[in-house]
């Protein structure tokens, strides 16, 4: 992996830090998490949504697995790149830091900070059927822009990482159909 690699720290990602990291990396590989899977399971009060209308975002929820994406951030950059993770994840703190083993293609296990989900937090919605996924996340926008655009772009970013989540494209499908019926 090149001089300085065993200094390097990795970082997990599962949602949004797929495809918008904002931080600068060394490398970046398909992974998976095993333990935990991917899932609706946050009442979003900033990004996604308001206290007055609350959307979800995804969280880290207990069981299974998932399949993401491991940066290798270098030593020289991670004070700033941990500050930036802490502000970006964490302003309601509905998530906790923890280092965990993902399997890294090509690589194997790698330590990695992980975001996982509080379900002890406010902000846990828990376990939602797709329909009431659906009624949270059609209609709710927050300071990053329409619940639905996040779906989207998780749907869309896992098909170009070669996975393909049923559970989630069905759910946009429904977010979509409800927010036509709502402007016709």
């Amino acid at each position: 992996m090149g001089d300085g690699a065993a200094e390097d720290r990795w970082v997990f990602g599962y949602g949004s830090l797929m495809w918008r990291p904002g931080f600068p990396f060394v490398d970046r590989r398909c992974a998976t998490l095993h333990g935990r899977r991917r899932a609706f399971c946050i009442y979003s009060v900033h990004h996604r949504g308001t206290y007055e209308r609350p959307g979800l975002v995804l969280g880290l929820a207990p069981g299974g697995s998932t399949r993401g994406v491991a940066y290798r951030v270098a030593e020289a950059d991670w004070e700033e790149v941990y500050a930036y993770l802490r502000e970006r994840e964490q302003p309601t703190e509905t998530y906790f830091e923890a280092w965990r083993d993902v399997r890294v293609d090509g690589s194997g296990p790698v330590r990695s900070l992980v975001f996982l989900s509080d379900v002890n937090h406010p902000q846990w919605a828990g376990a939602l059927t797709l329909e009431q996924q659906a009624d949270l996340i059609a209609g709710a926008r927050g300071l990053s822009g329409p619940n639905v655009e996040y779906l989207a772009d998780l749907v869309a970013h896992l098909r170009e990482e070669n996975v393909r989540d049923q559970g989630m494209e069905r759910l946009l499908t429904m977010v979509e159909a409800r927010e036509a019926a709502v402007l016709a």
